[in-house]
């Protein structure tokens, strides 16, 4: 496919480098030249070109910029009813892009991060899109979603990394107190942590993990418990998006 990247921030570079070495044509945008030229010096298959001629002669264009960029510099370029869309921002619903587009109407919103560069990324989307899991569906997990609403919850979700990850190291620097050697620290806490997640993404086994974590008296047992008013904040957290995020309407109606 010839594939065209509006926006050249962290998330294009990751998804140029999933797309690395499988024939598609690339063109990115020189929004960030620093980057563009970084990956047109990587990539073999990147080329740069201005947004009208990135539209112009792509398949699939792909939406990476900031909404408030966007809703400037997407009309008058030249999409087409053959046109794929594929946006991957934060507070630009699909109606708004069904607009800008036109005439283009397969139009879909999708959530990267950047582990898809290596694969075995989650990837949501709304509405399904065949040329997504053409793209990136061999090596990562693509998720159709039901609703505008489901997905920007995935967006919500996403926020997770942040927070457990702090926590993680949190406890890498309580071990390093100890040992003196906070290289091995991470190290452990990383494996450790790895070892728990389940191997295949499938419902159930976090709940599973945790079970076999709940020896009561245990020590895994006893810190979830002094960490219990943690529960509380991160989903008081989660609850803070839903103004943002479009989500207090999937609560109406629900006790």
């Amino acid at each position: 496919m010839r594939v065209g990247f509006l926006g050249t921030g962290e998330i294009t570079a990751a998804m140029v480098r999933g797309l690395k070495g499988q024939g598609h044509g690339i063109l990115v945008s020189p929004r960030n030249a620093t980057t563009a030229a970084m990956l047109a010096a990587e990539v073999p298959e990147v080329t740069i070109a201005p947004n009208d001629a990135v539209v112009a002669n792509s398949d699939v264009v792909f939406l990476c910029l900031l909404a408030s960029v966007a809703f400037d510099v997407l009309p008058g370029l030249p999409f087409r009813t053959d046109h794929t869309i594929l946006s991957v921002m934060v507070d630009a619903p699909l109606a708004k892009l069904q607009k800008l587009c036109a005439p283009a109407t397969d139009i879909a919103i999708a959530i990267p991060l950047p582990p898809v560069a290596n694969g075995g990324c989650p990837l949501p989307v709304y509405p399904d899109n065949s040329t997504l899991h053409a793209l990136f569906g061999a090596r990562n997990l693509i998720l159709p979603q039901p609703s505008e609403i489901a997905l920007n919850a995935h967006l919500g979700a996403s926020a997770l990394c942040s927070p457990i990850l702090d926590q993680l190291l949190a406890g890498t620097d309580w071990l390093a107190g100890f040992t003196h050697d906070p290289a091995q620290a991470e190290t452990y806490i990383t494996a450790m942590i790895r070892s728990y997640l389940p191997a295949t993404a499938r419902g159930g086994e976090l709940v599973e993990a945790l079970k076999n974590l709940s020896t009561e008296g245990g020590l895994n047992a006893t810190l979830r418990v002094a960490m219990a008013p943690a529960r509380t904040d991160l989903r008081r957290g989660l609850d803070a998006f839903q103004t943002r995020l479009a989500l207090k309407a999937s609560n109406e109606g629900q006790t």
